[in-house]
């Protein structure tokens, strides 16, 4: 169907590479030409061998889910003929240790708040029927073991 690339690019700088004492700051470079800023969670090394300004990959992870769910949702309410003025989400992802010990992102909450425009407008039933279509059919959900709840507020 399609390909989605990315370029991730490291280069020793700074610190001692043999003692675990290295910087873990590196870029994420995309097919658009947006280079962002990119580092090890600070809550799994911490500063100033990781940045806390740069995106981590759980943070990333997090958002792609979010970011997804919002878009198939848009699609979802423009194809029932609610017009979305705005759409704000506070995802939150929780890491947990598997049954191997190895953290992983276990579950992802997200809690979308949707407003409409105009004068046709969804039932609460439809709004969850929505949400619930919309996690079915992201693309990314779909492509993830983690536990992803959606609670609309």
């Amino acid at each position: 169907m399609s390909e989605h690339t990315a370029r991730i690019s490291w280069r020793h700088s700074e610190g001692d590479f043999p003692k675990g004492r290295f910087s873990r700051r590196h870029t994420w470079s995309f097919d658009g030409g947006l280079t962002v800023p990119a580092s090890a969670s600070p809550a799994v090394v911490p500063a100033p061998l990781s940045d806390p300004e740069a995106i981590d990959p759980e943070e990333a992870f997090v958002a792609s889910i979010a970011s997804c769910h919002m878009l198939t949702f848009l699609f979802v309410a423009y194809r029932k003929e609610f017009e979305v003025a705005s759409y704000e989400d506070e995802a939150v992802g929780s890491m947990s240790k598997n049954e191997k010990g190895i953290p992983w992102v276990s579950s992802v909450a997200l809690h979308p708040r949707v407003e409409f425009a105009g004068d046709n407008r969804p039932a609460p039933e439809e709004l969850e029927a929505m949400h619930r279509a919309a996690h079915e059919q992201c693309f990314i959900s779909n492509s993830v073991l983690t536990e992803v709840t959606v609670r609309p507020t």
